[in-house]
C-alpha cells in the first residue's frame, strides 16, 4: 500500500532552518513495528503518523516516534503536523484562529491554528500541567558529561527535570556564550539521564522576554534544532523560578550553534500553583511523496 508523507522545517518560515520532520497522513493501519522502521528509514529526530481518533472529541490522533521508540507527546511534531494538516484541508481555513483538539499519548489536548488569507500562519499547541522533580546530579558531573565548566552554570539557578508531557532536564547556564562551549559526552549524558529525562535543555535567559538554548540527546543526532516540549518547560521553570511573568512572551532561540536557527515562543498561565505553557511556531514544507508498506 502506498501512503503519503510529507516533510517539513518546524519553528522557522525558511526551508533548511529548523527541525525537520517527517509526517505520514494516512497512518492508519500500521502496527507500531512498522511506524518504528519508517521513523528510522526517515531517520529524523521524530516522524509522525496521522490516524482516526480514538476519542470523539478528537479531530486527529497523532503517533509520535524517534528512531528509538514511541513517545507521549513532542512539540515539533504537533506544531509541524497541525501546520500541514491545516495546508492540506483537514482544518478548515478560517480567518483568526481555529481550535481543535487532538488525540496524543498524553491525552486529548487542545490547539489553535492561526490563518491569513486562507493560509496557515502559526499553531499553538497547549500542553499539559508542568509537574516538577529536583535533579539529584553533581553539577560537575553534568559539567563534564556537557563539556563546560561548573563556572558556566547560573549560580543562581539549580537544575531541574520538568515535564508538561515528556520530562527533560532544564541546565541554567550563566552566559549566552557558554552554549557555544558545549561538547558533549553522550555515554556519560545518558548515565546521567537515566530514565529521568529525554534530554538536556541548556539555556541561558537574555533581556526583554529572550532565552537561548540547545538540546543535547543523548543518542542520535545528539542535538535537536527544536524541542517544543522542553520549550513548555523551560517557561513553566523560568515562571516557578520568577524569571518570567506569568502571561508574558518567551521568545526562545534554538539550534543556532548546529546551523538550524528555529525560533520558539512560550506563553505560561498560572492558575492557583498550576502551571500551563502554550507552546507556538511556524512550519515550511520541503519534501512529498509515498512509501510503501
Amino acid at each position: 500500500m502506498e501512503r503519503r508523507f510529507h516533510t517539513l522545517d518546524v519553528f522557522t518560515t525558511t526551508r533548511f532552518e529548523g527541525n525537520p520532520l517527517a509526517v505520514i497522513t494516512d497512518g492508519d493501519g500500521l502496527s507500531a513495528d512498522q511506524m518504528l522502521a519508517i521513523a528510522r528509514e526517515m531517520n529524523l529526530s521524530e516522524t509522525v503518523f496521522v490516524q482516526k481518533p480514538t476519542e470523539d472529541e478528537a479531530l486527529a490522533r497523532l503517533r509520535i516516534f524517534t528512531i528509538q521508540e514511541e513517545l507521549k507527546l513532542a512539540g515539533h511534531p504537533v506544531i509541524g503536523t497541525w501546520f500541514l494538516l491545516a495546508e492540506l484541508g483537514v482544518v478548515p481555513a478560517q480567518e483568526g484562529g481555529v481550535h481543535i483538539l487532538q488525540q496524543t499519548g498524553a491525552g486529548v489536548l487542545p490547539v489553535e491554528i492561526r490563518f491569513k488569507d486562507g493560509r496557515p500562519q502559526r499553531v499553538t499547541m497547549t500542553q499539559k500541567e508542568a509537574t516538577f522533580r529536583p535533579a539529584k546530579i553533581r553539577k560537575q558531573a553534568l559539567a563534564a558529561a556537557l563539556g563546560i565548566s561548573v563556572k558556566d552554570f547560573d549560580p543562581h539557578l539549580e537544575p531541574e527535570h520538568v515535564s508538561t508531557g515528556i520530562f527533560n532536564l532544564m541546565v541554567p547556564l550563566h552566559h549566552r556564550a557558554a552554549l557555544a562551549k558545549i561538547q558533549m559526552n553522550m555515554i556519560e549524558l545518558r548515565r546521567l539521564l537515566g530514565k529521568n529525562a529525554t534530554m538536556a535543555y541548556c539555556f541561558a535567559c537574555g533581556s526583554n522576554g529572550k532565552a537561548f538554548s540547545r538540546g543535547m540527546l543523548p543518542w542520535e543526532p545528539f542535538e535537536d534544532a527544536a524541542t517544543g516540549s522542553a520549550a513548555g518547560s523551560l517557561g513553566a521553570y523560568l515562571v516557578r523560578h520568577g524569571r518570567l511573568s506569568p502571561g508574558h512572551t518567551l521568545s526562545i532561540s534554538q539550534g543556532v550553534e548546529m546551523g538550524r536557527p528555529s525560533q520558539i515562543e512560550v506563553e505560561v498561565t498560572q492558575t492557583s500553583k498550576k502551571l500551563v505553557p502554550r507552546v507556538s511556531g511556524a512550519a515550511v514544507k520541503v519534501f512529498e511523496g509515498t512509501i510503501g508498506i
